[in-house]
């Protein structure tokens, strides 16, 4: 941005230069023959101003959005999850450990999203991934969980995936409501955001979570893949 403000204030001096010049030549019958070449450079002076111009508008408006998203996600890494009757933690305390899909809707969409979630409850804890459920009716569906002993095993996955909850209500409302704002979203519509294991978000969208495009993209948390694929979590938004 800086080579771009000096190219800008050179191209800018020379098409200074350059117009006197024009002026004195267009004024002085002896020297109006050098006036297409003088002409020539200001045209080129003018066009350098111009396109060096449009680079650092550019340049400037991506870097304002980068900054904008970064202190958004900061944001988030600040709000409160609670994990069990004890224990209150950030979203930030689960970086590079887990990736978290926030689903934000009415208690029947979340409802819907845990029943969806079912068939994909192992490959999602693979990944590492845990749910947060956010009623934004303020009606928290009470999850049914099967507690026969032949699905013991199975219920406490279902029961591990969808163990987090949002804390201090206000907030996570707050931040939802301006990404929402921020997307052309309507405040009322269902959403979800998917995280990376760095807390960054990856993906998001109105409607359900696609349960088994996160198990068809997301590598593995453990084993041979996971050290190298780590920040194979999918670009930024």
């Amino acid at each position: 941005m800086f080579f771009y403000l000096a190219f800008i204030a050179s191209g800018a001096l020379g098409g200074l230069i350059a117009t006197t010049q024009l002026i004195a030549a267009l004024t002085n019958p002896a020297r109006v023959a050098q006036a297409p070449d003088i002409l020539k450079g200001l045209g080129i002076d003018i066009g350098a101003v111009s396109l060096f111009g449009f680079l650092y508008y550019r340049e400037n408006n991506a870097k304002k959005a980068q900054l904008a998203r970064l202190s958004r996600e900061e944001s988030l890494s600040n709000l409160k999850l609670r994990v069990d009757e004890k224990r209150i933690i950030s979203v930030n305390s689960l970086r590079g450990i887990a990736r978290l899909v926030i689903c934000a809707g009415p208690g029947s969409y979340i409802l819907e999203s845990f029943r969806l979630s079912e068939p994909f409850t192992q490959s999602l804890l693979d990944r590492g991934v845990l749910v947060v459920p956010f009623a934004t009716d303020g009606n928290l569906p009470s999850f049914e969980f099967d507690e026969s002993e032949e699905m013991k095993e199975v219920t406490a996955k279902r029961k591990r995936l969808w163990q987090l909850n949002p804390t201090f209500i206000t907030e996570w409302s707050k931040w939802l409501d301006e990404q929402k704002k921020l997307a052309g979203v309507s405040l009322e519509s269902p959403v979800y955001l998917s995280l990376r294991l760095d807390g960054r978000v990856r993906g998001s969208g109105v409607g359900y979570p696609p349960w088994n495009a996160f198990v068809a993209q997301l590598p593995p948390a453990k084993g041979i893949w996971s050290g190298l694929l780590d920040g194979m979590d999918g670009r930024v938004l």
